[in-house]
């Protein structure tokens, strides 16, 4: 089983629209996939028509309560499944802390589903946190969504010295641009200038386009609704540049 977090410290980069569009790609080419949406808000759940409720909540998860694959539900694609958000994740953190080993907790839930999944994609919420030291522990891959604009390299150095300092086992980084407009100035410099030690960044960048908007008012991924755009040949580049050979 293949896992991969979209992650960054900020927020409002595209790592939901990359984790529910990757995921379907997955899924697309017959790789049981399941999707688990970290973050309280619920936007990747929304966009997979769920409702953003776990039985127990978070605590039941991390505690063990309530078995992982009893809160998994079904979507609309065939081979994609989805853990949903519940708003009581935002005191996951707190749940963890209480736990053994707190900071393997998530990737110790995720082996009990293993034998059922090819690929697992988890959909962060932007903080430095517990949750984000398990997602480090539990990730083979960190997709890593960036805006091209000087903070947002800031941001990739400090997420990678965090990756170095973190204990236990180090995922791969894999960085890219996204919400990108190759008519502003800043973003072509910031694209094409070298990207930071110890990461790799994409070739493929996801461009700033109102189609990616539109997934929730269809509540789909782009390749389901707008199957032959740019912005659907552009995931589908990212995913190809990223799956498991």
């Amino acid at each position: 089983m293949k896992v991969y977090a979209t992650y960054n410290i900020k927020g409002g980069v595209g790592k939901t629209t990359t984790a529910v569009n990757l995921a379907y790609l997955s899924a697309r080419e017959g790789r049981r996939t399941l999707l688990w949406d970290l973050d309280p808000q619920g936007a990747a759940t929304y966009l997979f028509r769920v409702r953003p409720r776990v039985k127990g909540g978070a605590h039941a998860l991390v505690a063990r309560r309530r078995p992982i694959e009893d809160a998994i539900k079904a979507t609309d694609f065939d081979n994609l499944d989805l853990l949903p958000a519940d708003f009581s994740y935002r005191n996951m953190d707190l749940d963890l802390d209480g736990t053994k080993r707190p900071v393997r907790r998530l990737g110790q839930l995720l082996k009990e589903v293993s034998g059922d999944y090819d690929v697992v994609f988890l959909d962060c919420p932007p903080s430095v946190s517990l949750v984000s030291e398990n997602v480090l522990h539990a990730a083979d891959t960190l997709l890593i969504p960036l805006i091209p604009a000087t903070l947002s390299m800031r941001t990739l150095e400090q997420l990678t010295r965090f990756v170095a300092d973190s204990a236990g086992r180090k995922p791969q980084l894999v960085a890219f641009f996204s919400m990108a407009d190759r008519r502003k100035r800043l973003h072509r410099d910031v694209i094409d200038a070298a990207p930071p030690r110890g990461a790799r960044v994409s070739t493929t960048v996801i461009p700033a386009l109102s189609i990616i908007e539109q997934m929730a008012e269809h509540q789909a991924p782009v390749p389901v609704f707008a199957r032959t755009s740019r912005a659907a040949r552009s995931y589908e580049e990212l995913w190809a540049d990223v799956r498991p050979t």
